[in-house]
């Protein structure tokens, strides 16, 4: 792994919590603070300008311009990660700082084996040296039930993980009689799945990168679906696993939309998936439908944690309540989508995610807040049990509102 330093930002009032950290990373090595900053601006720009950077951020008072800070510099510098360090952080604050960006949080006094195993993530992470299994993960959006919204899940979640994340992100439409991500936004490739199966000898990132139609400016990658049928019927699970190796060590998220059968080419997909969007409405056929699919992915031994419950089109004041669906598929919902007709029809007829449409409607909003949800639940979740004394049920709820 390399040792290039990283330059390190520690912004606090307290020069004792300073001295420490400085003296912390001398013994670790690989980090040289920076200091002498004239205002946020000079800050900002030298974050900006740096190839890898550290900002340790004490966050005591756990003030608003410290949190627009961190939102400002989680934006703006993808190649800045953020650890907020408070005195006995709340499920709150947690949860509130880490949605603003910083991706780690912990708690003073700093014990330095829990500031050396920070470290060691943030170098790995910069380093781009992820452990394979650490590094991707991979989502397959699935409905045994046509025109449910499969798509528009699927293509909404990966722009959005593109841009929440900033990592690169790739969408596969695994639909290959009638996919429809292309359409959704608006991209005519000029490789699809059929020509990177059968060479999948000479795959390898770069040739990803520069083959792989790119979304616009952001780092969402699309693979799509094949454009005659004839092409669909030579391609075989075996090389859809291999693709789904190949994607892995080149992309920290996978999202699949999957076709709506139970053939060998979507079972791969969900057996190499590390999250199952079920995806259902609140009528009795689709949640009769949902049911029966729950079912299955028991049978095929998929955990409970792996097959998650996502409701589309979700309102308020339906006959049917969510309390009602949770008792028919005695399965918790993971996540509500709401029905929001104009906005999502306004987005597929022009061809983009429906954030370039209205980004303040409720719709958008909630595909953001899964993609974070999404990213960062499984550290974030560690961070809330090792702080928390509340109970894990509470501490769902917390994070799903």
């Amino acid at each position: 792994m390399s040792r290039e330093s990283i330059s390190t930002v520690i912004l606090s009032s307290q020069n004792r919590l300073k001295k420490v950290l400085d003296l912390y990373m001398q013994e670790f090595g690989g980090f040289e603070v920076v200091e002498d900053f004239e205002n946020s601006s000079d800050l900002y720009n030298t974050l900006s300008s740096l190839p890898k950077s550290f900002l340790i951020i004490d966050m005591q008072d756990e003030n608003k311009v410290d949190l627009d800070l961190v939102s400002k510099i989680s934006s703006d510098c993808p190649n800045c990660k953020i650890l907020a360090i408070t005195e006995n952080p709340s499920v709150d604050f947690i949860v509130k700082v880490m949605r603003m960006g910083a991706k780690e949080v912990i708690s003073s006094p700093v014990i330095k084996s829990e500031f050396f195993d920070v470290l060691k993530r943030v170098e790995e992470q910069l380093d781009s040296e992820y452990q394979k299994l650490n590094k991707c993960r991979m989502i397959t959006v699935f409905s045994n039930k046509g025109g449910i919204g499969k798509t528009s899940i699927a293509s909404n979640l990966a722009l959005e993980l593109a841009k929440t994340t900033k990592e690169n992100v790739a969408l596969v439409d695994l639909n290959f009689q009638l996919g429809d991500i292309t359409t959704f936004l608006d991209l005519k490739p000029s490789f699809n799945i059929s020509y990177m199966l059968k060479n999948l000898d000479k795959i390898n990132k770069d040739f990803l990168l520069n083959t792989l139609e790119k979304y616009k400016n952001t780092s969402l990658y699309v693979l799509a679906d094949p454009p005659y049928f004839k092409q669909a019927d030579d391609i075989s699970p075996k090389q859809i696993a291999k693709l789904f190796e190949i994607l892995k060590d080149s992309f920290s998220y996978i999202v699949v939309d999957s076709d709506a059968s139970f053939d060998g080419k979507t079972i791969t997909s969900l057996d190499n998936s590390d999250l199952l969007f079920l995806v259902t409405c609140i009528n009795l056929p689709a949640l009769r439908n949902c049911q029966r699919c729950l079912d299955l992915f028991e049978k095929l031994g998929y955990s409970s944690d792996k097959v998650q419950v996502l409701v589309n089109r979700y309102m308020e004041n339906d006959e049917i309540t969510i309390e009602d669906a949770e008792k028919v598929l005695n399965k918790s919902i993971y996540w509500k989508i709401p029905n929001n007709y104009f906005a999502i029809m306004a987005a597929i007829n022009k061809g983009v995610p429906v954030s370039e449409i209205n980004p303040a409607s409720n719709v958008a909003k909630s595909y953001k807040e899964l993609a974070i949800h999404v990213s960062d639940s499984i550290h974030r979740q560690e961070l809330i049990k090792k702080y928390s004394s509340s109970s894990f049920d509470n501490i769902n709820n917390i994070l799903r509102g």
